[in-house]
């Protein structure tokens, strides 16, 4: 994933990119609004902006209103403001959150993570294997031709593994993708959905099945007849 880091301090641009990199993103810094705009004139895909409020030039409330309304990128708002008024101005330009200075490098990449897993869900295409079908952006389960409402966290794990489907899935892989690092025992949560999923699978007639790889985590796949 690729994220454009929009800042004129120069310490906040390394110490951000650092921790981006490091947490395996791809990182384009720009020192203020103008050089950003030029970044995404070069066809760079980028997936989202981190963008400080007070710049030189073009203010961040002006480049957020751009990237998010001509680019349809998710924007995340650095400011040392902690005002509501300055919170309502920057939702007010579609950006996607807000984080005040000094902040935690953990906090943003929590941050950055949710707002990335939420984008790729919603313009992922239809998945399907077997006679399962799952259309994530509307949150839509169909087995046999029978749609279905499950709990959210079910429905993204089933996502996750149809994405990967005859392919072994590392279940911290899977864990890290579902939960982050904000939960305190992964491992138990994890068995407890997949549990379930194989028990709903099941129920409905589901013609794939989630196997065992000992060792490493699951594979989703087309039941052996």
């Amino acid at each position: 994933m690729h994220i454009l880091l929009v800042d004129d301090d120069e310490a906040i641009l390394q110490l951000v990119s650092i921790h981006l990199t490091q947490a395996g993103y791809t990182v384009t810094k720009a020192s203020h609004a103008e050089e950003a705009l030029a970044i995404l004139k070069t066809d760079q895909e980028v997936h989202l902006a981190i963008v400080d409020v007070m710049m030189p030039g073009m203010n961040g409330y002006h480049l957020a209103q751009l990237l998010t309304h001509d680019y349809d990128i998710p924007v995340i708002l650095l400011t040392a403001k902690g005002q509501i008024e300055d919170k309502e101005l920057g939702y007010q330009q579609g950006i996607d959150d807000y984080i005040v200075k000094p902040f935690e490098t953990k906090e943003l990449l929590f941050r950055v993570q949710a707002i990335l897993r939420r984008y790729h869900k919603a313009t992922q295409t239809q998945l399907s294997l077997g006679n399962v079908r799952i259309n994530p952006a509307f949150s839509e389960i169909t087995i046999d031709k029978q749609q279905y409402i499950w709990p959210l966290r079910e429905q993204e794990i089933l996502a996750f593994l149809l994405q990967r489907a005859e392919r072994n899935v590392n279940r911290w892989e899977l864990i890290d993708e579902i939960w982050g690092e904000t939960l305190d025992q992964p491992e138990f949560a994890l068995n407890t959905h997949i549990n379930r999923i194989r028990e709903r699978l099941k129920r409905t007639g589901a013609n794939i099945e989630i196997s065992t790889i000992r060792g490493v985590g699951y594979k989703l796949e087309v039941k052996h007849e």
